[in-house]
């Protein structure tokens, strides 16, 4: 069976994201009504620039809830099933993945980690694994469908496929969800899969929206130090120390 790669695109983004991040932060502290102002924004009145800086300067504040009013929404492929399942703990998000019930997994392809990749012994065990997998999967899904279960036989014949199994998926978050989520996978200790993954999307965000995405990434780039303590840190930023003798 083949191999799975990696692969993140947008689907689609809201329109002029900037804008709309900027109006409704606006709206918390303009006696006005922004609606108003709409026009003068599409037509470029009111610089890129501008808006920029006025964004930067609210979020740097710690004033954070307009930004979700833009959404992300990515497909996703070649990505684990373990994968998927840290994917979707991070809750306010909405998914679509593909359905090991309704679709056949007779061709199944799979994630190859880099540490089992650069193992020959240790590869050719896995593969051989997973050859072995996908004969007992279409197997049993035939044994089933000829004992009566019909086009019900995937959802049993399901049930031997490994984690390491691809799968393709739909994600939608907004910025503020993103950023959450950019905090937590792109971190040198997040599984190395989903770290693969956050960063590349987090490259796909930058290009629509670098206002909001050009410092985004994992917690130690906004502190400037790690929070994960003296037995976790990677060593890219210090240890933030106590006070407290």
């Amino acid at each position: 069976m083949p191999q799975a790669h990696l692969q993140v695109k947008i689907l689609a983004h809201t329109p002029d994201p900037l804008s709309v991040i900027y109006a409704s932060f606006r709206q918390c502290y303009h006696q006005g009504y922004v609606g108003d102002m709409w026009e003068r924004l599409q037509n470029g009145e009111i610089s890129t620039e501008k808006q920029a800086e006025f964004v930067r300067n609210i979020i740097t504040s710690g004033h954070e809830s307009p930004i979700e009013h833009v959404t992300f929404t990515f497909a996703l492929s070649g990505v684990s099933r373990a994968l998927t399942h840290q994917l979707v703990r991070h809750r306010i998000a909405s998914y679509s993945q593909q359905s090991q019930r309704y679709v056949d997994a007779g061709g199944m392809e799979y994630i190859l980690p880099p540490s089992i990749k650069r193992n020959p012994e240790i590869l050719a065990r896995y593969e051989d694994f997973m050859e072995e997998v996908g004969k007992a999967y279409h197997d049993i899904k035939t044994m089933l469908e000829e004992d009566g279960r019909g086009s019900l036989a995937k959802e049993d014949a399901r049930m031997v496929l490994p984690q390491a199994a691809a799968s393709n998926i739909v994600v939608t978050m907004n910025c503020r969800s993103l950023l959450n989520f950019f905090e937590h996978r792109c971190c040198t200790r997040a599984q190395w899969e989903i770290r693969d993954c956050a960063n590349k999307m987090l490259l796909e965000c930058r290009k629509v929206l670098p206002e909001i995405f050009k410092s985004a990434g994992a917690k130690c780039e906004r502190l400037g130090y790690c929070p994960e303590g003296e037995k976790f840190c990677c060593g890219r930023y210090p240890v933030r120390h106590s006070d407290k003798a």
